[in-house]
């Protein structure tokens, strides 16, 4: 069965600085059609920075849309034409202070795909150096250093609800038990 609905008319009714919302209209596998209003996104590098010791680097920072606090792995947007990888370089130095001398590519994941086309890149950052961080403008975290296992025992009692994060330690996981070749970049 082709599930894959057609678009027959696309409409931009919002351009922020990093996001836009289409209204399209498309053709259902049934030939009816509907309205679907979703956010376009440019993607995003998260980064499992892992220490030597076995500790991870995380983030702890407000997040406005829900008005809460949160506890996360550092990732940041891609910037046009940037690649995923280079991302990831970069965001990790400037939200954390941190370099890494090795990289590995773990997967990717579509976060909201009911209502928006991002799509998140995940890396397992090793052999890491504290530099200085470089936060942008109006950025305000507090960078944690803590154990692995604390941190996946936060995320399974609900303490970490980021799903980027639990995605992420999914990811992270999966490549420890030797499940997940992740690919060396």
């Amino acid at each position: 069965m082709d599930l894959t609905e057609k678009t027959l008319s696309s409409e931009q009714v919002f351009r922020g600085s990093f996001i836009q919302v289409s209204r399209d209209q498309v053709s259902l596998p049934d030939g009816a059609t509907a309205v679907r209003e979703f956010i376009r996104h440019p993607g995003a590098a998260a980064m499992l920075a892992l220490t030597d010791d076995g500790r991870l680097v995380m983030e702890r920072q407000y997040r406005y849309p829900a008005g809460r606090e949160f506890l996360e792995i550092p990732a940041g947007k891609l910037d046009p034409a940037e690649h995923p990888h280079d991302t990831a370089r970069r965001e990790l130095l400037e939200e954390t202070g941190y370099v890494a001398s090795q990289w590995r590519y773990l997967g990717k994941a579509w976060p909201c795909i009911g209502y928006a086309d991002e799509v998140i890149h995940y890396y397992l950052a090793t052999g890491l150096q504290l530099q200085q961080r470089q936060l942008d403008e109006g950025e305000f975290l507090e960078v944690l250093l803590l154990p692995l296992e604390d941190v996946q025992q936060m995320a399974l009692s609900g303490e970490i609800a980021d799903s980027k994060t639990i995605v992420g330690l999914h990811w992270l996981a999966a490549w420890q038990q030797g499940k997940l070749a992740g690919e060396t970049v």
